[in-house]
């Protein structure tokens, strides 16, 4: 079964590379993922990366891994012609994705305002005061680092916890 859906994928698609992606064999194909199949002690599953571009949906609603389901022999799959043109539907896909404008911001969209820095909670001012090494590493940060050194402190739950949060911080 994995043989034949290799041999199909490979003859729709003579582009494509054979990797490992999640353990199981993937076909790459422009530097992204086109399809794959995934072996299991009594059947095989073989799923395309943008299902919906590449198979109908009379397909997908199957059960299992995969939108053609729980595979147990050939006779489980579409015919070789139907495969290889879902083969070929999925590399049009990308193909027609790839190519595809990035989103434009609507023309009366304002670009978003940088978040002002954030407020140093008091105690971790005093103790930055008694560390000049701590301080000159924390003035350096960027807004984001400092938001966050700030938010880990200040959602501590207990007085004990911002404490040693605290001395974590300027250590």
């Amino acid at each position: 079964m994995l043989a034949h859906l290799r041999d199909v994928i490979h003859s729709a698609c003579p582009e494509v590379e054979e990797t490992i992606k999640w353990g199981m064999p993937s076909f790459l194909y422009q530097g992204g993922i086109l399809c794959g199949i995934a072996a299991f002690k009594q059947h095989c599953s073989f799923w395309f990366w943008k299902a919906r571009a590449a198979v109908p949906a009379s397909a997908e609603d199957a059960d299992g891994m995969g939108q053609f389901g729980r595979i147990t022999k050939v006779a489980d799959l579409h015919s070789k012609k139907a495969l290889a043109d879902h083969v070929r539907a999925a590399m049009e896909s990308k193909r027609d994705s790839a190519k595809a404008p990035a989103r434009a911001l609507k023309a009366d969209a304002k670009p978003a305002k940088p978040r002002p820095p954030p407020a140093t909670p008091d105690d971790l001012l005093v103790a930055l005061k008694r560390n000049a090494t701590a301080r000159k590493t924390v003035e350096a940060f960027s807004p984001s680092c400092k938001r966050e050194y700030v938010e880990w402190i200040t959602e501590a739950k207990r007085s004990d916890t911002r404490e040693r949060r605290i001395a974590q911080a300027v250590k």
